[in-house]
């Protein structure tokens, strides 16, 4: 199989050395670890097909993985699998004006696309803090939100075109773009957050939308979650520019002062705050600062229309999770509850945390217009199992999903129960095994190999 590999990629693109191939086996967090037998890193569909034909006759397992930032472990490999990595799978194709369409290589990198289709007067509708190294075969397969959830959707409604690999090595290509097209089961949405476990994404054609070049943010001091989800309502009410509602709290806050140095936003202290942020073909900022103003529910604001102010208020948000990492490993969850229960669900996970682990620490931010919390746990990993089993129990109590955004991977499978029900969990399995009968694609993630 060794030279199979070795003719599918090129000998300097099959890496056994184990000091190499150790850097891709552990997640971003340090929390997940795994071994690969070796690393292969196709450079197009035809080489990832031969790959994955030179697995499937030898039932060897295929792991797959991107920019290694997934928090569920779901990139890090079962022992003695192949790791692909998706990183030489970086085609740009040219912007295709007329339609506002592009198609990409799984490997390219958020950021990368980012400026690619922002030389044409387009942007795309996804967006979050790990844009340098989350790959676009990575927010698919996961379906990844982010922080334009509530203008655009999730990565999902970018999505108009997909290749891939399938277990046996064979092909599927519908990079046509046709915003309608009526023939059947939807492949497209059914590999979107599949996490790797129906097909090896390699190329994927995207909508992409206006490029909004005038902006305002707002960090804004409010009493509670209730306070912010009123105000969340009045803006967006009254603004169609509005692009993101970002919540977190003065706990997280204080870490992320003490870790990045960064003063404190206002003289006094609040228990919550919100990140705004508007665009538009013209300037939004007094539009922003008078929907500010008519709410009761703003303690404390400040709002910048420059970059370098729009950059410093979104630090105090997007510094929370690299902060949050200095301070630790921590049991990282994301999950969504329903708006009317999200304040009695913030409200409660603290002690339902502390009742899992006593020495735990949480520190709590997410997209609050779609009910979606992360949840960091730090001084818990010798009780991750414990603290996840607490919060996710919570969570489905109150009509939740134990995952909004970043998937199931190997960290969340055993509590897939809690969010599905067994005929969904019968019938995914049951397109597992159409696709993919030997279970060779990331076996381990989303569903166990029952």
């Amino acid at each position: 199989m060794a030279e199979e590999l070795r003719a599918a990629v090129g000998a300097t693109q099959l890496l056994t050395d184990a000091s190499v191939v150790a850097s891709f086996e552990s997640d971003w967090t340090g929390r997940f670890r795994g071994r690969a037998r070796c690393v292969v890193r196709p450079a197009d569909t035809a080489e990832v097909a031969a790959v994955m034909a030179a697995a499937a006759r030898a039932k060897v397992p295929v792991c797959v993985q991107g920019g290694n930032t997934g928090l569920v472990g779901g990139s890090v490999p079962v022992g003695g699998a192949i790791l692909l990595s998706t990183a030489r799978l970086t085609a740009l194709e040219p912007v295709e004006v007329v339609s506002g369409q592009v198609t990409v290589g799984a490997g390219v990198t958020l950021a990368a696309l980012q400026r690619h289709v922002r030389a044409e007067g387009y942007d795309f509708g996804v967006d979050f803090a790990a844009r340098d190294s989350a790959t676009l075969g990575g927010l698919v397969a996961t379906n990844a939100g982010g922080e334009r959830v509530l203008r655009y959707g999730t990565t999902r409604a970018q999505v108009l075109g997909i290749e891939a690999v399938l277990a046996d090595g064979s092909i599927i290509s519908r990079l046509g773009g046709l915003p309608k097209d009526n023939t059947g089961y939807d492949t497209m949405s059914l590999l979107t957050g599949s996490e790797g476990t129906l097909g090896i994404l390699t190329r994927l054609r995207l909508r992409l939308v206006p490029l909004l070049t005038e902006r305002a943010v707002a960090l804004v001091a409010v009493d509670d979650v209730a306070a912010a989800l009123s105000l969340v309502r009045t803006v967006r009410n009254r603004l169609p520019s509005l692009e993101a509602a970002e919540l977190f709290f003065a706990d997280g806050l204080a870490l992320v002062r003490a870790r990045t140095g960064l003063s404190a936003p206002f003289a006094e202290a609040y228990p919550a705050y919100l990140v705004l942020e508007c665009a538009g073909r013209a300037d939004p900022t007094d539009e922003l600062l008078e929907a500010l103003a008519g709410s009761e529910a703003v303690r404390d604001a400040t709002v910048a229309a420059d970059p370098r102010g729009r950059h410093l208020l979104w630090s105090y948000r997007e510094a929370h999770t690299e902060s949050i990492n200095s301070a630790g490993v921590p049991v990282k969850l994301d999950v969504a509850v329903p708006l009317t229960a999200l304040a009695e669900t913030v409200a409660a996970l603290p002690a339902t945390i502390t009742a899992a682990c006593p020495t735990a620490r949480p520190i709590l931010f997410g997209h609050l217009n779609e009910g979606n919390l992360h949840v960091n746990v730090l001084n818990a990993t010798s009780e991750a199992e414990a603290v996840t089993d607490a919060v996710l129990r919570l969570i489905a109590a109150h009509g939740g999903s134990i995952s909004a955004e970043h998937g199931v991977g190997r960290a969340k499978r055993a509590w897939l129960g809690l969010s599905r029900s067994p005929q969904e969990i019968a019938m995914m399995r049951a397109v597992k095994r159409g696709l993919d009968p030997e279970g060779l694609l990331n076996p381990g993630v989303l569903l166990d190999s029952a």
